[in-house]
């Protein structure tokens, strides 16, 4: 009778204590997560490397705008109230978000040499930018295999942003919203790099130079990645 009893205490705990399989598998699938403050760099830089090798650029805040002007969007409500809320969009709907457009990426049978023999690469921008993200991406979609972390000063941020405001025509690209922004990242965002710190998976870069000096350093990383080589970046 062990299998009977077995189910009946399953039923009433369903919470398993094992963990779940990511949807793709980690051998085949890159992910590099990008992060860094805002105006840090980090879109300047993910165009660069997608033609140096070939990546699928996806963008956490791309995909949700995006899903949230979908006609038929199961997510489209909840995001545009989140977003006139001022609250976070739930965890659940920005992964699979993410993991549906990795899938389409795949069944786009892309060419080139990080697309062969059922493999693909990803960046992915801006995200994670809370734990719990972090973790059920990891542990329920692909487990990431670098960070890319860059790194500047808020001053250097701030101009980058107020230069950008000019002609974005977005709301937030003003002082007062960009130092909240400067907070919430440094509450949010800094625990998940400390997270992947302790994995060795973190490449910090400084961004403060010039974009091509960036690429190059952000360009080697990558290539030692791909080598199987250590990937942390040369002191600045």
């Amino acid at each position: 009778m062990p299998a009977i009893l077995d189910k009946i205490i399953n039923a009433f705990h369903p919470h398993s204590s094992k963990k779940p399989v990511p949807v793709f598998d980690s051998t085949k699938v890159t992910v590099i997560y990008v992060l860094g403050g805002p105006g840090a760099g980090k879109g300047t830089q993910c165009a660069r490397l997608v033609e140096d090798f070939g990546f699928c650029h996806l963008s956490a805040g791309d995909l949700l705008r995006a899903e949230q002007q979908r006609e038929g969007s199961e997510y489209g409500t909840l995001i545009q109230t989140c977003i006139k809320e001022g609250t976070i969009v739930p965890m659940h709907v920005t992964v699979k978000l993410l993991e549906n457009a990795m899938k389409a990426a795949i069944d786009e049978r892309r060419e080139g040499e990080g697309w062969k023999d059922g493999k693909s690469r990803f960046l992915i921008d801006g995200f994670p930018r809370k734990m719990d993200q972090a973790i059920k991406f990891d542990e329920e979609v692909c487990p990431s295999s670098l960070v890319l972390f860059f790194t500047t000063t808020e001053e250097v941020m701030l101009e980058r942003l107020l230069e950008r405001g000019k002609t974005s025509g977005r709301e937030d690209d003003n002082v007062e919203s960009i130092k909240k922004r400067f907070a919430t990242y440094k509450h949010d965002t800094m625990p998940v790099l400390e997270h992947y710190k302790a994995q060795s998976k973190v490449a910090e870069i400084d961004s403060s130079a010039s974009v091509e000096v960036v690429h190059k350093v952000a360009s080697d990383v990558v290539k030692k990645l791909f080598a199987g080589e250590s990937t942390s970046a040369p002191a600045s």
